[in-house]
């Protein structure tokens, strides 16, 4: 918890003073930099409580509680909406209302998580008082959360490419672009859920040393994810201009929409390892490898497009392609580091653990 207040402090001040300048490197237009900036400003003043929710709700889903965190989100995503329209259409403050809904809900959402952790007659319980850093403890939260930490981010300079790239499309696929990141936020979300599952079950089978049921975890999470994936991918396909005139009720926004959805939800489906197995790696330990796999196969193979394909052939379908081309790279290197196995042996040895003795396979006649 005090990591979470320290960084959230930290990236406040970070996301006030540098929000200008990244905005100008990522060229976005004239006609819509004041508003993004506001927005991005207002954003930054509330990442105090983003941090302190994504603190308390890790600490919640890590002891098998996952309904609490996932009840107060639904709380504040719908109380989100209602202050949209407060603000936005009642009060008429632009974008500007939408920033200060957002803040306000994730103080909200970081409000339960702490009262609920205050109330707690467990070991994990918080008190206020006792609220300070121990070395020895942050030393390790670092050595496996940093790694993690540092794929988000991977991920997400990939995107501000992808966005400097987008921005020289013009505003019409700029708006279509912003509108399909909250519909692709769905599948985010999901995928998500499934790589912190697969996190916390993993580490906990990995403690009581119960190592097939870590590989049984792999393979039914993996079905469950191209499930969700599959379905996701059919209703923003057969949906997608519906979906879409939520956010616009521009043609030319929906037009190029379309064609932004047509070029990525097929392949959701290439994701799911991703998720799945970095998820189950980083909850025995190791979190260093995953990055790595992930900043080669996500960011690298992603730039790489962007620099080599999209100038040569300047479409839009082109540009989102460079997403299902990398997730479908980084699968791959995930699948065969997952088979190959050493992860699981290197975390076994570091954790001074008894080998994994593993049933021989019975021979035919």
């Amino acid at each position: 918890m005090a990591l979470g207040l320290a960084g959230g402090v930290v990236f406040m001040a970070i996301g006030l003073l540098v929000s200008p300048l990244a905005l100008t490197l990522m060229g976005t237009p004239a006609d819509v930099f004041d508003h993004a900036l506001s927005y991005i400003r207002i954003y930054f003043l509330g990442m105090i409580f983003n941090l302190v929710y994504n603190m308390g709700a890790g600490i919640l889903r890590a002891v098998g509680d996952s309904k609490r965190p996932l009840y107060f989100l639904i709380f504040s995503t719908l109380l989100n909406v209602a202050l949209d329209f407060l603000f936005v259409v009642g009060l008429n403050l632009g974008v500007n209302g939408a920033a200060i809904a957002t803040i306000l809900c994730q103080a909200v959402s970081a409000g339960l998580v702490v009262f609920t952790l205050m109330r707690s007659d467990d070991v994990y319980r918080v008190r206020l008082r006792e609220i300070r850093f121990s070395l020895p403890i942050l030393r390790d939260i670092v050595r496996i959360g940093l790694p993690a930490g540092l794929q988000s981010v991977i991920y997400n300079i990939s995107n501000l490419i992808v966005q400097t790239t987008i921005n020289g499309f013009g505003t019409d696929v700029i708006a279509a672009w912003t509108a399909n990141g909250k519909i692709d936020g769905i599948f985010w979300m999901i995928m998500g859920a499934f790589g912190t599952a697969t996190t916390t079950f993993s580490g906990q089978n990995f403690g009581a040393q119960k190592y097939d049921r870590i590989r049984r975890c792999v393979r039914v999470c993996t079905l469950m994810a191209l499930i969700a994936a599959a379905l996701v991918s059919a209703v923003v396909l057969l949906f997608g201009p519906y979906i879409y005139r939520i956010f616009t009720s521009d043609d030319a926004v929906v037009a190029e929409g379309q064609r932004i959805i047509h070029a990525l939800a097929p392949f959701y489906f290439t994701y799911v390892c991703v998720e799945v197995i970095s998820g189950t790696v980083r909850g025995t330990g190791d979190s260093f490898r995953p990055m790595i796999i992930t900043c080669f196969g996500v960011c690298v193979g992603r730039i790489l497009w962007l620099l080599f394909v999209v100038p040569r052939f300047h479409t839009i379908e082109m540009l989102a392609w460079s997403y299902p081309i990398s997730w479908a790279l980084t699968t791959v290197l995930f699948i065969v580091y997952y088979l190959q196995g050493s992860w699981l042996r290197r975390s076994i040895k570091k954790a001074g653990f008894a080998p994994e003795v593993r049933p021989a396979r019975r021979r035919r006649a």
